[in-house]
């Protein structure tokens, strides 16, 4: 890679690792529901005064449903996720459940013809789905009732990733990164909102909790997400996605040293099957590792 790339790289590794924690110091504050909705809707606004700013066109031809669908998958359903979950389970678990949405991804892309999958590939689903069961089937804490909440909203938070990037591919390629990102969050912030009915905040935010909020939307969601995109662009999805590999290690870290989670022996073993599992998915594992090439694909 070209070293502004490595510098992406590193960045976003970095950034989002650091996330989780901050996730869980906005839920403190604003509640679950409030640390998505707020933050969606500053990114979305800062990002477009952004644009304004440097006078760049906006071109949202693509008209309103694709972005829609995109928000409730990428922004709502998955942060909201993220946000209930990792006060329950830990961050360290909830970044592993992350890790492993290039599974997900997989089997949408092989459910809608956009991919076929190979021996490899297959390989890489059932070593993936079996670190889910050792993450969540060994906890190094009691299972409560909140904790299995807890790691099926880390699940439905990965699937929605999955599915909203796949959709994006397919129906907002001839659309910019700018106007993804700024629909995505708009319409995103617009779904949850009315949530917040429902799930008020959990008490009055001083000022270092909109310093934490701010933080959140503008450099862990615009400028990650522009990174993120650019990085694409110039080293290709496969391997700008294997970042959330070292986003894991940088948050279970993170978990660790600073909020003194655990994770059992088992929940480490299975979160590195997850992470084997979806390096033979995202065909990052070493050629002498890899399948031989005269095996057939999986139609």
């Amino acid at each position: 890679m070209k070293p502004g790339d490595i510098a992406r790289y590193l960045f976003l590794a970095i950034v989002w690792g650091l996330s989780f924690l901050v996730v869980v110091k906005i839920v403190e504050a604003f509640g679950w529901v409030g640390a998505v909705t707020f933050r969606a809707l500053i990114a979305a606004g800062s990002l477009y005064l952004l644009a304004r700013l440097f006078r760049r066109k906006l071109d949202f031809s693509a008209g309103w449903r694709p972005f829609a669908i995109v928000g409730a998958t990428t922004v709502a359903g998955q942060l909201i996720g993220l946000s209930y979950a990792a006060p329950r389970i830990g961050t360290a678990m909830a970044a592993i459940f992350v890790a492993a949405i290039p599974l997900f991804s997989m089997i949408i892309s092989q459910l809608w013809g956009l991919e076929r999958t190979t021996r490899q590939g297959f390989a890489g689903l059932v070593l993936g789905i079996s670190g889910i069961v050792l993450l969540v089937g060994f906890p190094a804490v009691p299972v409560t009732f909140e904790f299995a909440l807890g790691c099926v909203a880390s699940i439905l938070a990965a699937l929605c990733a999955a599915f909203g990037s796949n959709y994006a591919s397919r129906h907002l390629r001839n659309s910019g990164n700018w106007e993804t990102t700024i629909g995505a969050f708009l319409f995103g912030g617009l779904m949850t909102l009315p949530l917040i009915f429902a799930v008020p905040l959990e008490r009055i935010p001083v000022a270092m909790d909109y310093l934490y909020l701010i933080i959140a939307a503008v450099l862990m969601s615009v400028c990650t997400y522009i990174a993120y995109f650019r990085l694409v662009a110039s080293i290709g999805p496969t391997r700008a996605i294997s970042v959330e590999f070292l986003v894991t290690v940088i948050a279970v870290f993170i978990g660790a040293t600073v909020l003194g989670e655990k994770l059992s022996a088992m929940q480490f073993i299975g979160g590195i099957t997850i992470m084997v599992g979806c390096a033979l998915v995202l065909n990052l594992v070493p050629a002498w590792m890899r399948p031989r090439s005269s095996v057939p694909e999986i139609p």
